[in-house]
């Protein structure tokens, strides 16, 4: 389905991160993979050997900085191609409330959230407008950008903006067919939710509760979401969310968890 494709992920040695590009290589597209991380074994299996035979690359990059932005795609269109399936997927979280947040935790996540999103995707854009190409943006975003959560507003904050971001892009690129969508996760099992879990079991047992579905989501449930908006099949989404947060956005506040 992706054959001749070239996709880069953000934040791509995170659990969701990992699971899109395995998805992607799956489907056919070469995969570059930028992180912070100092994950040794993540890296040199990255870089050692391509994913179902298809090309893989990774590089160290620091999404809120534009120009390392630049010159990381810059790097990528060298050695695989114009990226032409672009997942801004960094991020990071900071469990505080709004008044116990410190400022300099708060500039970070939204430079990572947000600008590191939007560096990404401006960046990316850019560069397959002058090489007259179709593409694909799909933002990873998060319910919390549709639900207020007071323990981390930062987080929230970000994701909020980062689904304006998708439609304005959305409006501008779309005449150039490249289409640009988001999607919204609800509970992860995985990722920066997940270490949540993992440090307090209960609230993973409260979480899977609360969600009507009555289960929490896996990393490649987000990967198939993803992959199904970079289908070259799917040509009329523009601007949209695909909120998959197993209903939890549905309920109101006066019902009860267990109902």
């Amino acid at each position: 389905m992706l054959g001749g494709r070239v996709a880069v992920i953000s934040g791509g040695l995170g659990d969701i991160g990992r699971a899109i590009g395995r998805e992607m290589a799956r489907n056919g597209a070469a995969v570059a993979i930028g992180d912070l991380s100092e994950q040794a074994v993540g890296a040199a299996e990255l870089a050692s050997a391509g994913w179902d035979g298809v090309p893989v690359r990774y590089d160290r990059v620091d999404v809120s900085d534009g120009a390392a932005v630049a010159e990381w795609l810059a790097r990528v269109e060298s050695d695989l191609g114009v990226p032409d399936l672009i997942v801004p997927n960094a991020a990071q979280v900071t469990a505080k409330g709004a008044l116990s947040i410190t400022a300099a935790e708060w500039e970070r996540e939204l430079a990572v959230n947000l600008s590191g999103a939007f560096h990404l995707a401006r960046s990316a854009a850019a560069r397959l407008l002058a090489a007259r190409r179709p593409g694909r943006i799909v933002f990873v975003g998060s319910w919390a950008g549709h639900v207020p959560h007071p323990h981390i507003p930062a987080y929230s904050v970000a994701k909020a903006g980062l689904r304006m971001l998708c439609r304005c892009m959305a409006l501008e690129l779309a005449p150039h067919d490249i289409l640009v969508n988001e999607v919204a996760p609800g509970y992860v099992d995985a990722g920066l939710s997940g270490r949540m879990f993992d440090a307090d079991p209960a609230l993973r047992i409260r979480s899977e509760a609360v969600v009507p579905v009555r289960r929490l989501i896996e990393p490649e449930d987000v990967a198939r979401e993803v992959l199904h908006l970079c289908d070259p099949a799917v040509r009329h989404l523009v601007g949209s969310v695909v909120l998959m947060d197993g209903g939890l956005s549905l309920r109101s506040p006066a019902e009860p968890a267990d109902a």
